[in-house]
């Protein structure tokens, strides 16, 4: 077999594969063989006649091309190693020079792409400080009072904004109750604005068992196309009023906390130094991480094959579907609600999609560069661990995840370790 290799943009080049000799003939020998079990002649078995006979009845195009089946296979792998090529996708096939001499196979290949690495080693990179103010503190105990707070019967009986109303309520257009519009001891935020525009502001100053009219106009682009755009009247009584109550910041509201170890005020404070510490410095090191890999990815070339960036793309659009089911959603109700087309977000997220697969290409050469790789013990290990935390036997985490992807996760891993160790901080 004779080859050529062109290699053209984004890692997708013309393989030429031209078979000819005894490869060629023996291809068409087993394809004649083929084709001639399903001939039936008058007098014979079928496929049993003698093959000059045979022959007559099969067109020469037919025989060549269930040749070309036959030895394609053989051809590309053929190539492949001729010209250690390593291909990512499964390639497209054409013909040229097709005759019983010889055939000339095409296959349109595209290749694992050749990263140019850029500086990746002895980066400076600086590192935020991370410091706990009296404000952040003061900010997390607010919160915390909100998420503990009571609503209680407000002693004056008077509707405020921020107040919650209960109250009765029942619409009218042109005099007639309307469907959907009527409410018993419904707890109204005010403020929320949860209501028609208007409703609210209009409930304020109102006393308990106080009873008034309200005089309100519906939205232009109201989903009942009956009310859209129409005035009503609601008729409104309140039955009580509440407000929030949040709790003073003392020892009892440190234990009503319930935190393991927690009994005084002091205790509570110095948890929420200590938790919002933390968290500050994962913050600021995930900003590190993300400052020193972009920097690293920025500085290396590649151009990226077409088909990596689709299959990374079509991933993520399953895996935000799968994260949208576990909602209780699924993409078409997403798309209602949203206005999004599936085509629209594929689009927003194959954007992300190509900066993911080159960290990925400039990670693997980096680690090829510096001879990274991932012992069995540790794939071992690995598998363990993602064991441990599913609350499955490795038997059946090894069904779902195959040790060559641990494998290759791993000598990611190890490449950018490799880069923080060796950055100046």
């Amino acid at each position: 077999m004779k080859t050529t290799w062109n290699l053209g943009e984004r890692s997708t080049g013309v393989l030429k594969v031209t078979v000819s000799g005894d490869v060629w003939t023996s291809a068409q020998e087993k394809a004649f063989n083929k084709l001639a079990q399903n001939v039936e002649l008058p007098g014979f078995r079928k496929g049993q006649a003698p093959k000059s006979l045979i022959r007559k009845q099969l067109k020469e195009s037919s025989i060549l091309m269930e040749a070309v089946e036959n030895v394609a296979n053989e051809a590309y792998l053929f190539g492949l190693k001729e010209h250690e090529l390593n291909p990512i996708a499964t390639p497209q096939l054409d013909v040229e020079g097709l005759s019983e001499a010889e055939v000339t196979l095409v296959f349109d290949v595209t290749v694992a792409p050749e990263v140019t690495l850029g500086e990746y080693k002895g980066l400076t990179i600086a590192k935020g400080d991370v410091a706990v103010e009296q404000a952040d503190i003061d900010a997390r105990l607010e919160k915390m009072r909100e998420d503990f707070a009571e609503l209680v019967v407000k002693e004056d009986g008077v509707v405020a904004m921020g107040d919650t109303a209960v109250i009765d309520f029942e619409g009218f257009k042109d005099g007639v109750a309307f469907e959907g519009g009527k409410g018993e001891n419904h707890p109204l935020v005010i403020g929320s604005n949860s209501f028609i525009p208007g409703f609210e502001e209009q409930v304020v100053s109102m006393a308990v068992n106080e009873e008034k009219e309200i005089s309100v106009t519906f939205p232009e682009d109201y989903g009942a196309a009956n009310l859209a755009g129409a005035p009503v009247i609601f008729k409104v009584k309140v039955n009580e009023v509440k407000v929030r109550q949040v709790p003073e910041l003392n020892d009892d509201f440190a234990k009503d906390v319930n935190a393991p170890g927690i009994e005084t005020f002091e205790q509570l404070v110095e948890k929420l130094r200590l938790d919002i510490y933390g968290e500050k410095e994962k913050s600021a090191s995930d900003a590190y991480d993300n400052e020193l890999l972009g920097k690293v990815v920025e500085a290396a070339s590649v151009e990226i094959p077409a088909v990596m960036i689709e299959e990374e793309t079509e991933a993520m659009f399953e895996d935000f579907k799968r994260r949208l089911e576990q909602q209780g959603f699924n993409i078409d109700m997403y798309s209602q609600i949203t206005g999004q087309t599936q085509e629209f977000l594929k689009e927003q997220i194959g954007r992300d999609a190509e900066g993911k697969v080159k960290v990925r290409l400039v990670l693997s050469a980096i680690a090829k560069s510096e001879g990274l790789n991932a012992t069995e013990e540790e794939v071992d290990q690995e598998f363990a661990s993602i064991a441990a935390a599913y609350n499955m036997e490795v038997s059946q985490v090894k069904q779902y995840i195959q040790p060559q992807q641990i494998s290759y996760d791993l000598r990611l891993k190890k490449a950018f370790d490799f880069i923080k160790e060796s950055a100046n901080n």
